[in-house]
């Protein structure tokens, strides 16, 4: 008799990249406790991200610069002691990834403490990306919209509506690839070049206000759930207004993603 054999298998990287061969959108959202994490595997959630949205979303802060690695640990091991199906990404927070050493010892501590699976770093950081994918840290990148640059760039603007900048995230994503990445999340950039990227990469691309033609969409879970104070994004939707649950509301998300109903024209830049 095999013991546990009715507990299901938790999904890897490679479950990840056969979803993309078929065609099957990949649906993801962000937790950061151990409730909300049981519930988003239970309704088939196939990526959790524990983002440093929980800067905003849980800690009140108006960005995500102030959290620290310590924090990220805390909620991704919440996250982590829940779910049994789902695959974890965590990001890595400001400041935590400026050279490949300090990347390597925060990454390691996201995935011994915090039990991720994969670490996501923003940006086109080449060198960090291949020094923690040699020391065998599966790694997500990610592009367009970069909310660790947000005084940078002034705002929460959309990346790559200009020919250039748009050749510009092309290349990068290409070359984060290249460097061994396993996941590509794109946020904020026009559907055109979403399509183009996802259609260039062979790692799935993961979408966030970038169109409906990425490999999968992720949402902040309080935007979705329509909890979040303050503004919400347009890319985002609010599936409580036909929910009688949370629960519904999430169920709702993840079919309308499989079925290609979400992101729609609205949500789309």
């Amino acid at each position: 008799m095999t013991l546990y054999a009715d507990t299901p298998k938790t999904l890897s990287i490679t479950d990840l990249r056969a979803m993309k061969q078929t065609g099957e959108k990949i649906t993801s959202l962000t937790a950061y406790d151990a409730s909300f994490s049981a519930l988003l595997d239970l309704t088939g959630i196939e990526v959790i991200l524990v983002g440093d949205s929980l800067g905003m979303v849980v800690q009140g802060h108006n960005s995500t610069l102030p959290v620290a690695i310590r924090d990220m640990v805390y909620h991704c091991r919440c996250v982590t002691s829940a779910r049994k199906r789902a695959f974890v990404v965590a990001d890595m927070p400001f400041a935590s990834y400026a050279a490949p050493q300090q990347a390597m010892s925060n990454a390691a501590r996201l995935m011994q403490a915090g039990g991720a699976q994969m670490v996501k770093l923003e940006g086109a950081k080449i060198d960090v990306i291949e020094f923690l994918v040699d020391q065998g840290i599966p790694v997500c990148g990610h592009l367009g919209l970069l909310p660790q640059s947000v005084n940078r760039i002034g705002g929460y603007k959309v990346q790559g509506r200009e020919p250039a900048q748009a050749q510009q995230i092309l290349k990068d994503a290409l070359a984060i690839e290249r460097a061994g990445a396993g996941l590509l999340v794109l946020e904020c950039v026009p559907a055109m070049l979403a399509a183009e990227i996802t259609q260039n990469l062979t790692i799935p691309v993961i979408g966030i206000g970038a169109g409906p033609a990425c490999d999968g969409q992720v949402l902040v879970l309080y935007d979705m759930l329509n909890i979040t104070v303050g503004n919400h994004p347009r890319f985002s939707k609010n599936f409580m207004a036909e929910a009688d649950s949370i629960e519904d509301a999430v169920k709702r998300y993840h079919r309308a993603v499989k079925n290609g109903q979400f992101p729609a024209t609205e949500h789309t830049y």
